[in-house]
């Protein structure tokens, strides 16, 4: 039986669908030269490519595509795994990585268009490296005078904040500007932001998508039963990962896994030495609201690479795929790091902190380049630190962040901002 559907509200149109099916919004593209930049979840409703797309259009001129991390085709699994150029097979146009030689387009390859469509999935996290991309893009067609439109698409996590802004001086690839973990925009919302508060001159068009509900059930941000799931990133494996990675890719920066090389990459955490009953049992003794929102288990596996490869682990996995899952309660930041602070009174000695190259950071602790600066490890590691100072400095900055996102919020759906 199908499932039942909501006859007053208006199917979801993304940014690419409406552009194909429009040809007035198309027509200030008449006589340009057009470049793509997507990867694999750059899809219309009917999961047909954009760069497929663009190119049947008789008015378009596409010269050239660009692809971010993990490629145009999304082949590279790891981070720090760079993809090289190539020319498209089907379409005959060259193909520039931005996660390979260079991370920033140069003067030769900005020569090669004048309008610059972006229509990536993002997931909602300041340190999902696609929104650093779009960012770069954006300053170098501002300073090439360039014109950039943004095809939106939806946030999954949707319009939830949580967690520390970027402190000034940590900026990295993995945290571009002062946003929180989680911002609560869309992708083109995020753009315009950009736009005023790096007071970029570039000429900036976002082809808004048409019929989004952020706050509607069950999706809060993601059109369930409206839109197929294409993982932008290898490890992106659905609407779960989504909602709990703003949490769960702190891990990276420790020793623990964060379950890639498992069928649940970033909706787990592990490791060989841990004891998953007693873990969960000191979190809910530290502070048991920061686990609302959803459920979590106990789960046992064995990652086939990674992190802790072939060895027995045992973990959590946080579960946000069911009827309870409450959006506004679910808080993966401080989830994460109530678990990491768990593990410290539990094991005072264990080594958490994994010290290697990430994202081309090699100077500072992985950790503190994710986070956004070292402010969350040192109350890790503070024994004395407690979890009412933590939300109080969360809390702050949360709030400051939802007061300075609202002018460029467009999508307020059936009940406004939460």
């Amino acid at each position: 039986m199908s499932p039942p559907t909501n006859p007053t509200r208006p199917g979801i149109r993304l940014g690419i669908d409406r552009l194909a099916d429009d040809s007035g919004l198309r027509a200030p593209l008449h006589g340009r030269r057009v470049a793509l930049l997507g990867h694999p979840a750059s899809v219309t409703a009917d999961l047909q490519h954009s760069l497929d797309v663009l190119a049947a259009m008789p008015e378009v001129r596409l010269t050239c595509a660009f692809g971010p991390q993990h490629g145009m085709r999304g082949d590279k699994q790891d981070n720090m795994v760079q993809s090289d150029d190539y020319r498209d097979p089907v379409h005959g146009v060259p193909v520039h990585s931005l996660y390979g030689e260079v991370r920033r387009a140069t003067t030769d390859i900005l020569d090669g268009f004048d309008v610059l469509l972006v229509d990536l999935q993002d997931v909602g996290c300041r340190i999902y490296t696609f929104i650093t991309t779009l960012l770069y893009m954006l300053e170098a067609c501002a300073a090439h005078g360039k014109a950039v439109w943004v095809l939106d698409r939806p946030n999954p996590a949707g319009r939830a904040v949580e967690g520390l802004r970027l402190e000034p001086g940590w900026e990295s690839f993995v945290g571009s500007a002062p946003l929180p973990m989680r911002h609560g925009l869309t992708i083109g919302e995020l753009a315009r932001w950009f736009v005023r508060h790096f007071g970029l001159d570039v000429e900036l068009r976002v082809i808004e998508m048409t019929g989004y509900d952020p706050y509607q059930a069950p999706g809060y941000g993601w059109p369930v039963g409206e839109l197929s799931w294409v993982n932008p990133s290898p490890n992106a494996a659905g609407l779960s990962m989504a909602r709990a990675y703003s949490g769960t890719v702190l891990i990276e920066g420790t020793t623990l896994s964060e379950g890639r090389g498992t069928t649940h990459p970033l909706e787990v955490v592990g490791a060989p030495d841990l004891d998953a009953r007693a873990l969960l049992d000191v979190m809910r003794r530290l502070r048991p609201e920061w686990l609302a929102g959803c459920r979590l288990r106990p789960f046992y596996f064995e990652p086939t690479f990674h992190k802790h490869a072939g060895q027995f682990c045992s973990g959590l996995q946080i579960h946000v795929d069911h009827a309870a899952y409450r959006p506004e309660a679910f808080s993966p930041y401080r989830l994460v790091a109530l678990l990491l602070k768990a593990v410290r009174v539990l094991a005072p000695d264990f080594s958490l902190w994994r010290d290697f190259e990430y994202e081309y950071e090699t100077e500072r602790l992985a950790f503190d380049v994710i986070n956004g600066g070292p402010r969350l490890r040192a109350w890790v590691d503070d024994a004395q630190a407690g979890c009412v100072e933590l939300e109080e400095l969360l809390l702050r900055e949360e709030r400051a962040w939802h007061e300075e996102r609202r002018a460029f919020m467009r999508y307020s759906g059936s009940e406004g901002e939460g």
